[in-house]
Protein backbone atom coordinates (compact mmCIF):
# COMPACT_ATOMS: atom_id res chain seq x y z
CA UNK A 1 0.00 0.00 0.00
CA UNK A 2 1.42 3.46 -1.23
CA UNK A 3 2.01 6.03 1.72
CA UNK A 4 -0.25 8.58 -0.35
CA UNK A 5 -3.65 7.18 -1.07
CA UNK A 6 -5.51 10.34 -0.67
CA UNK A 7 -4.42 12.82 -4.07
CA UNK A 8 -6.40 15.57 -5.24
CA UNK A 9 -10.48 16.65 -4.08
CA UNK A 10 -10.14 13.78 -1.43
CA UNK A 11 -6.80 14.89 -0.21
CA UNK A 12 -7.70 18.93 0.12
CA UNK A 13 -10.93 18.19 2.16
CA UNK A 14 -8.68 16.54 4.68
CA UNK A 15 -6.93 19.78 5.39
CA UNK A 16 -9.56 21.08 7.81
CA UNK A 17 -9.14 18.50 10.50
CA UNK A 18 -5.31 19.03 9.80
CA UNK A 19 -5.59 22.33 10.37
CA UNK A 20 -6.55 21.34 13.81
CA UNK A 21 -3.96 18.80 14.35
CA UNK A 22 -1.53 21.83 13.26
CA UNK A 23 -2.88 23.42 15.85
CA UNK A 24 -2.71 21.16 18.71
CA UNK A 25 0.87 19.45 17.81
CA UNK A 26 2.47 22.04 15.64
CA UNK A 27 1.87 25.53 16.13
CA UNK A 28 3.93 25.76 19.69
CA UNK A 29 7.41 25.41 17.33
CA UNK A 30 5.71 26.21 13.87
CA UNK A 31 3.22 28.99 14.95
CA UNK A 32 0.15 29.62 14.37
CA UNK A 33 0.21 30.63 11.09
CA UNK A 34 2.91 28.36 9.96
CA UNK A 35 5.97 30.76 10.00
CA UNK A 36 8.39 29.07 12.42
CA UNK A 37 7.03 31.62 15.05
CA UNK A 38 5.67 29.89 17.60
CA UNK A 39 6.41 30.29 21.19
CA UNK A 40 8.99 27.53 21.66
CA UNK A 41 10.91 28.85 18.89
CA UNK A 42 12.69 31.29 20.12
CA UNK A 43 14.29 28.66 22.92
CA UNK A 44 15.33 26.49 20.06
CA UNK A 45 19.03 26.51 18.74
CA UNK A 46 17.72 25.54 14.89
CA UNK A 47 14.05 27.81 14.02
CA UNK A 48 11.70 25.27 12.94
CA UNK A 49 10.65 25.37 9.50
CA UNK A 50 8.31 28.40 7.89
CA UNK A 51 5.82 26.47 6.09
CA UNK A 52 4.68 29.21 4.55
CA UNK A 53 7.77 29.95 2.18
CA UNK A 54 6.41 28.31 -0.88
CA UNK A 55 10.37 28.65 -2.62
CA UNK A 56 11.20 25.74 0.07
CA UNK A 57 7.77 24.10 0.85
CA UNK A 58 7.06 23.26 -2.59
CA UNK A 59 10.57 21.54 -3.18
CA UNK A 60 9.50 19.16 -0.24
CA UNK A 61 7.86 15.86 -1.58
CA UNK A 62 4.52 14.94 0.41
CA UNK A 63 6.31 11.66 1.67
CA UNK A 64 9.23 13.81 2.75
CA UNK A 65 6.71 15.27 5.11
CA UNK A 66 4.94 12.63 6.07
CA UNK A 67 8.22 10.86 7.09
CA UNK A 68 9.42 14.02 8.67
CA UNK A 69 6.37 14.19 11.12
CA UNK A 70 5.79 10.69 11.68
CA UNK A 71 9.53 9.56 12.63
CA UNK A 72 10.66 13.24 13.44
CA UNK A 73 13.56 15.48 12.08
CA UNK A 74 16.63 12.96 13.20
CA UNK A 75 15.44 10.40 10.48
CA UNK A 76 15.32 13.02 7.87
CA UNK A 77 18.53 14.79 8.26
CA UNK A 78 17.00 17.85 10.24
CA UNK A 79 16.90 19.12 13.54
CA UNK A 80 16.78 16.26 16.03
CA UNK A 81 14.26 19.19 17.67
CA UNK A 82 12.05 17.69 15.81
CA UNK A 83 9.71 15.12 17.30
CA UNK A 84 8.85 12.28 15.57
CA UNK A 85 4.28 12.17 16.14
CA UNK A 86 3.68 8.67 14.66
CA UNK A 87 3.56 7.09 17.98
CA UNK A 88 0.40 9.68 19.23
CA UNK A 89 -0.41 9.90 15.32
CA UNK A 90 -1.59 8.03 12.70
CA UNK A 91 -1.00 7.74 9.19
CA UNK A 92 -4.37 9.67 8.23
CA UNK A 93 -3.95 12.39 10.95
CA UNK A 94 -0.21 12.69 9.15
CA UNK A 95 -2.04 13.04 5.97
CA UNK A 96 -4.81 15.32 6.80
CA UNK A 97 -1.37 17.44 8.47
CA UNK A 98 0.77 17.36 5.22
CA UNK A 99 -2.78 18.53 3.45
CA UNK A 100 -2.92 21.60 5.60
CA UNK A 101 0.79 22.68 5.59
CA UNK A 102 0.48 22.77 1.57
CA UNK A 103 -2.56 25.12 2.19
CA UNK A 104 0.00 27.40 3.75
CA UNK A 105 3.28 27.92 1.09
CA UNK A 106 3.24 31.16 -0.81
CA UNK A 107 3.22 30.51 -3.56
CA UNK A 108 0.54 28.26 -3.81
CA UNK A 109 1.84 24.00 -3.72
CA UNK A 110 1.05 21.98 -7.46
CA UNK A 111 1.41 18.95 -7.42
Amino acid sequence: MGILTGAGSSWAQNAAEGKKLYTSYCSTCHGETGKGDGMAAASLPAKPADHTNGAVMNQLSDKFLLEIISKGGGAAGKSTFMPSWGGSLNEKQIRDIVAYIRTLAVPSYKP
